[in-house]
């Protein structure tokens, strides 16, 4: 008999472990934040300051900086060119506020220079939100109706998150890489403490990544388990 994953009990062998890392990692990534929130730079720049001297220093005068709520929603948009940032990190000016802009810009300068992994991930995106809709219901029908077929076609298309996630964290990392640079060179940051919260702050943001790669894959596994099983019951 077929049961729905969230209530199969080989799901949670496969995801338990999953969801602690990512709560260990949350934890973290919300220690080192609040860590280096509470700690002013030296500048004295607030992220909207920074955001726009960044800017300015590569020659985006284009780039339009927005808010956005919440807490560590800041993002950058390709499709409109702008650069969003949450309040505490758009008038803060912690060392946490300032790694968290900087990175934003470090996007929006891979777009500026058509950095190839982020052309590669933003086509993926049509693609993976399609797989992800639709890849599960394949497989439940596949599996319903005995055809392993349209159950592998479910298990390729669940794939793409996968894919797409192992896509992000080059461009992430490279992101980070960028911002430490962009703060250094433009001397917004001084300090060997400045440069310690900077990196610790944009690692933690990387293991969010690292996480998130980790729950598609092993989903994926999971769904290929039970397409598997499936087949060999037959």
């Amino acid at each position: 008999m077929f049961f729905l994953p969230v209530f199969n009990i080989n799901y949670l062998v496969y995801m338990l472990p999953v969801l602690i890392l990512s709560l260990i990692i949350q934890l973290y990534v919300n220690s080192s934040y609040r860590k280096w929130s509470n700690v002013p730079s030296r500048s004295g720049l607030n992220g909207a300051q920074v955001a726009q001297r960044l800017a300015e220093h590569m020659g985006m005068y284009n780039l339009t900086l927005k808010g956005t709520p919440g807490q560590l929603t800041d993002h950058y948009d390709p499709r409109s060119n702008a650069l969003y940032l949450s309040k505490n990190n758009a008038v803060g000016s912690s060392v946490a506020a300032l790694a968290i802009t900087a990175h934003e810009i470090g996007h929006a300068q891979q777009d500026q220079e058509d950095y190839f992994p982020m052309r590669i991930r933003s086509a993926m995106v049509p693609v993976v939100n399609i797989g992800t809709s639709v890849g599960w219901i394949f497989i439940l029908l596949g599996l319903m109706l005995q055809i392993s077929g349209i159950a592998w076609l479910g298990v390729f298309a669940f794939s793409a998150g996968a894919l797409f996630s192992i896509a992000t964290l080059p461009v992430e990392l490279n992101a980070s890489k960028r911002a430490r640079a962009l703060l250094t060179t433009t001397g917004i940051i001084t300090s060997e403490e400045e440069r310690r919260g900077v990196s610790q702050v944009l690692n933690a943001a990387a293991l969010t990544y690292v996480a998130a790669i980790a729950s598609s894959v092993m989903q994926l596994l999971y769904f290929v388990s039970l397409v598997s099983g499936g087949r060999r019951r037959r």
